[in-house]
């Protein structure tokens, strides 16, 4: 049986057999796997395609003493963001793993240099919260065996990455189907942004309920936004001084939803005497706001657990077969929403 380098099996390459192949030492190579200086682009290439082409597992080297997750979140310092890296760290904690946080910039995309910051950590996996990789960043994480795993992924869900999310379209069903059932006949809405796959499911669950009481789907009342306060603020101010204001609306996110409110306040009109007001995420926000705001429960502290734990698993379980589940929302019905006034 030959033992060169050349003609092993493409099952699991040992560091010193990608040196082999690539001509160039060992230390090139673990410079290339821990994201280190010193090595020439195309020899870079070079390495990073052989450890891919030859299956390597950075995990059949030595095991790490403090095995880490990082963490990229897109506006680390909201309370979506806040929630979801909480309900990792209840995990991790759990697990005895600790957390690397970084935050994602307005792109949604890592920082210069990420990367080659995760490859000398190596840690057990990634985890994106709202936010994206190049595929050139994918490629060098799938080529050290580092698994990626999404919550509330931005844009539709990768094909290559498991992720995490939650029922967006029939959470938007049912709260607009709550505000017709109330009686209100000119619903709005607030979006999100367009490439993201949550705020196009809100939006067509909003149309579906709209639809399915026989009431029309006014373009006037779908108003873009950024799931941002001011978003809520300046589209709610335009909406409520038209000459067809809206009874109600539905603000893709509590963060909107309080713009809505001082919307409402600016202009001396009451919630929900006079406006009605639907949320969306059920923060720790919505049940502080006053009055306590009507919104949608989504699961995020159990949905950034399901994806810490699914970190592990691939840790001991690389073939793990998964792509992506979408957990139930609920609404939760407080003080924001009422009968329109006659």
């Amino acid at each position: 049986m030959e033992n060169d380098a050349a003609t092993a099996p493409a099952s699991r390459a040992t560091l010193s057999e990608v040196a082999a192949l690539a001509d160039v030492s060992v230390a090139t190579v673990s410079k290339v796997l821990n994201g280190r200086t010193g090595v020439s682009d195309d020899t870079r290439k070079r390495i990073e395609s052989l450890l891919d082409e030859r299956n390597y597992n950075r995990r059949l080297s030595a095991q790490s003493d403090a095995p880490l997750i990082d963490v990229l979140c897109f506006e680390i310092d909201s309370p979506f963001g806040g929630a979801a890296i909480a309900g990792i760290e209840r995990v991790a904690s759990e697990h005895g793993i600790g957390m690397v946080v970084s935050a994602a910039q307005e792109s949604h995309l890592p920082g210069a240099g990420w990367v080659d910051g995760v490859l000398r950590r190596q840690p057990l996996g990634i985890i994106l919260v709202a936010a994206l990789l190049p595929e050139k960043d994918k490629a060098k994480l799938r080529s050290r065996s580092i698994p990626i795993v999404m919550i509330d992924p931005y844009g539709a869900p990768a094909s290559d990455a498991p992720s995490i999310g939650s029922a967006d379209w029939n959470g938007a069903f049912q709260a607009t189907q709550h505000l017709i059932g109330l009686g209100h006949e000119r619903i709005a809405i607030i979006t999100g942004p367009d490439s993201m796959m949550a705020s196009t499911a809100r939006l067509s669950g909003y149309r579906a309920a709209l639809e399915a009481a026989g009431l029309p789907v006014r373009r006037g009342y779908i108003r873009p936004g950024e799931f941002h306060r001011q978003d809520g603020f300046v589209e709610a101010t335009e909406l409520l001084s038209s000459g067809d204001a809206p009874t109600a609306i539905f603000a893709s996110s509590d963060i909107q939803a309080l713009g809505v409110y001082e919307a409402a306040r600016v202009l001396g009109l009451r919630v929900p005497e006079d406006l009605s007001v639907v949320g969306y995420d059920d923060l720790s926000i919505a049940e502080w706001a006053g009055p306590p705001l009507t919104t949608v429960r989504v699961p995020l502290a159990e949905m950034a657990e399901q994806a810490t734990h699914l970190v592990t698993r691939l840790r001991d379980e690389p073939e793990l077969a998964f792509s992506r589940v979408d957990m139930a929302t609920s609404l939760v019905v407080r003080e924001s929403t009422a009968r329109p006034r006659s």
